[in-house]
C-alpha cells in the first residue's frame, strides 16, 4: 500500500506545477487527453525535480504514467530502488 501522501504529492505536481485538474487518482492520463506528448515531457521532468529521481528515458514506460495511482507506485518502487 502506497502511502497517501505520495498521491497527494502526485496529485499536487499536477494542479500547482502543470496547471492540470485530474479528475481521479485512477483516470488514465492519456486516453483522457489530459496528458499529451509536450505536458508528458513536462512531467517526467518535474518527476525528477520534485522527486529527486533521475529518469532514463530508454526506460521509460507509458504504462507506468498512465495515472496518478501508476505514477505514485513507480516513484515509490524508484525510490526504494534508490535507497538500496
Amino acid at each position: 500500500m502506497l502511502p497517501a501522501t505520495l498521491h497527494a504529492d502526485v496529485a499536487d505536481l499536477f494542479s500547482e506545477r502543470l496547471g492540470l485538474s485530474i479528475p481521479s487518482a485512477d483516470a488514465d492520463l492519456f486516453e483522457t487527453g489530459i496528458l499529451d506528448s509536450m505536458s508528458f515531457v513536462e512531467l517526467l521532468l518535474q518527476i525528477e525535480t520534485v522527486f529527486g529521481l533521475a529518469l532514463n528515458l530508454r526506460d521509460i514506460e507509458f504504462e507506468n504514467f498512465r495515472s496518478i495511482d501508476t505514477i505514485a507506485a513507480f516513484i515509490a518502487r524508484s525510490d526504494a530502488g534508490k535507497s538500496s
